[in-house]
This record gives C-alpha cells, sequence and structure tokens, in this order.
C-alpha cells in the first residue's frame, strides 16, 4: 500500500502564516500538522509516501527529507491546481494500480488505522456533522455501505461528512474515474473533485464500507487551529518541561517547548506551543502558538499565532502575526 498526502494548497484562510509557510509545515502541539499524519501513518506499517505538492512545495520536500530520511518518498508538484481528482490523477504512474491510503493534508483525526488497514474492502473515513452542505457527504446504509458520495450537497441527504481518509483497494478503476470526470467535464464548485470520482466508482460497481473518526481536528483558520493545538497538548499531556532550564519563570502545563528556547522572567501557558531558538523576556504567554526563533519582550499574548523568525516587543493581547515581522508596541 502506498500513502497519498496532497499538501498542494495554499491555506488562504491562515494567511499571512501561510505566505511564507505552508500550512502543513505549521507547528501544533509540538508537531507539524503534516508529521501527525506521516508518524500515524508510519506506525500502520505504510513504507511508501507520495506528497503532492505546489505552493511552498521545496519547504515540504525540504522537511520530509530533513525528519524522514528513511522513508521511501515521491514528490510530485501540482503547478495547476484544479482540485483532488487533478492533484491524486498525477500520482498515476508512481501509484502503478496499487493499493493506496489517501489523506488530505489537512486533516488530523484519530481512528482505529488497524482496523481500517486490515479490512479486506475499501474504506472511507466518515463524521456527522451539523451542516454537511460544506463537505463531501457519505449516504450509508444499513450495513455500512456507502451508496453515494456527494461533493456539498445544496439538500444533503447524510449528515456523514468525509473527512479526508480514503483506503482505496482498486487503484485502476480510481484512475479511469479520474479520466471520466476529465473527459466529461464533470466539476464541482469549478473543480475535479475526489468525492465526484468515488462516485463514479460505486456505480461501477466497486463497494466502500465507512469507518467512524472519532475526533476530526480542524486546523484550517487561526481559531480552529489553537483550539486544536489546546486539545491536542491536553491528550498529550504536553511536552515535559524542565522549569529550571528557564530563569525566574513559570511554566504550566500542558505546553511544548522546544530546543534552545531563552525563557525569563516570564509565564509559559497553559497550551502553548514554542519552536525552536525562541527567546521570550518579561513576557505572559498562554493559548497561542509561536513560531522558531521569534523574539518576544514585554508583551501579554493570549489566543495568538506568531509566526517564524517574529519579534514583538510591547503589551498586547490577541495577534495573528506572519513570519519575518517586526512590532513594537513602545
Amino acid at each position: 500500500m502506498k500513502a497519498i498526502i496532497p499538501v498542494a494548497g495554499a491555506g488562504a484562510k491562515l494567511r499571512p502564516h501561510t505566505y511564507t509557510q505552508p500550512k502543513a509545515l505549521i507547528p501544533i502541539a509540538g508537531k507539524t500538522i503534516l508529521s501527525f499524519i506521516v508518524d500515524q501513518l508510519r506506525e500502520a506499517g505504510i513504507k511508501e509516501f507520495i506528497f503532492i505538492v505546489g505552493y511552498l512545495g521545496e519547504k515540504i520536500q525540504d522537511y520530509v527529507q530533513a525528519t524522514y530520511p528513511n522513508l521511501n518518498t515521491h514528490f510530485v508538484y501540482q503547478n495547476d491546481r484544479q482540485g483532488t481528482a487533478h492533484a491524486i490523477e498525477l500520482t498515476k504512474a508512481i501509484v502503478n494500480n496499487d493499493e493506496v491510503f489517501i489523506a488530505l493534508g489537512d486533516t488530523i483525526c484519530e481512528f482505529d488505522i488497524k482496523e481500517v488497514m486490515e479490512s479486506p474492502i475499501s474504506m472511507l473515513g466518515v463524521k456527522k456533522v451539523d451542516d454537511p452542505r460544506q463537505f463531501g457527504v457519505a449516504e450509508i446504509n444499513e450495513d455500512g455501505f456507502i451508496d453515494h458520495a456527494v461533493e456539498k450537497p445544496a439538500i444533503p441527504k447524510s449528515n456523514h461528512a468525509l473527512v479526508g481518509l480514503y483506503k482505496i483497494k482498486e487503484s485502476e478503476i480510481l484512475f479511469e474515474c479520474f479520466q471520466k470526470l476529465f473527459n466529461d467535464n464533470i466539476k464541482s464548485q469549478g473543480e475535479y473533485n475526489l468525492t465526484d470520482a468515488l462516485e463514479c466508482m460505486i456505480k461501477k460497481g466497486v463497494q466502500f464500507k465507512s469507518f467512524k473518526v472519532k475526533h476530526w481536528y480542524d486546523c484550517g483558520k487561526k481559531e480552529s487551529l489553537l483550539e486544536t493545538n489546546a486539545v491536542l497538548l491536553k491528550k498529550s499531556g504536553g511536552i515535559s518541561v524542565n522549569p529550571n532550564l528557564y530563569t525566574n519563570s513559570i511554566i504550566i502545563p500542558p505546553v511544548s517547548i522546544a530546543d534552545d528556547c531563552v525563557i525569563e522572567n516570564s509565564i509559559i501557558g497553559p497550551h502553548v506551543t514554542i519552536g525552536n531558538n525562541t527567546n521570550i523576556k518579561s513576557s505572559i504567554v498562554r493559548d497561542s502558538i509561536i513560531g522558531s526563533y521569534t523574539t518576544l519582550d514585554e508583551v501579554v499574548l493570549d489566543n495568538s499565532l506568531i509566526g517564524s523568525d517574529a519579534s514583538v516587543k510591547g503589551l498586547s493581547r490577541s495577534l495573528n502575526i506572519g513570519d519575518n515581522t517586526e512590532i513594537d508596541f513602545g
């Protein structure tokens, strides 16, 4: 089985951070979004990964090769973004009719991955949502099989959203359906969509069983990203921190503080993730994500997202600051 992880999106809802950093590489609870996905699939036994990259794709490639030097990886560039079906179709030559597990690169989920991998049939991850009109929707029969897959229906017949996890055994038929979408110009919301290809596969007789996702963490915008950071830190207990490393400071768990940080006369936590080589002096930080190589001096931050190589000085409350930014409130 080969893993396919599309990470070519521009992450417009997380700007200004995604001007300089792919969304998949934003730190959360001590890891990147992408590492949560890769680690989960590696532990399940998948050894070959295909990353579909585009915007800032070289940063994805550099990160993966540095973090996972022993992983069997391929990088496919989607320069013209025309939807998830168009992106995944670019991997056809590498997949070569093997089974695939597709995990969208902005999706962190908790589910019984062993059960999914051992299933003899194809499976799609679902979770009940309040407003399914914003998602691909699975119409599931009483036996747990999926009768239809519909992309963002105006009048949904189901509240089971497709969460972005797809185990597909019949990859040859999947790529045939991609070609049918292109030939017949079948689009949803102006794009060639994976959900429409799944519906095509169902019409060709492929059986999909649904599997329930226990938790589906939203990393799409600032507020939900910070909430996800807090939830994952609580679940993991954060990273063990020796408060003696930091001068005259109080650390309130759960937090994740990376290596080589300098913290003086400050209160950090709870629910704070800090990247490596960051300096914090005379500050209070809670419920926030702080990037690497950043400097905070005499600030009070709450529910803030600060990029890497940023500098903030003076009093403040809630900020959303991208990389390479300098702000002085003095």
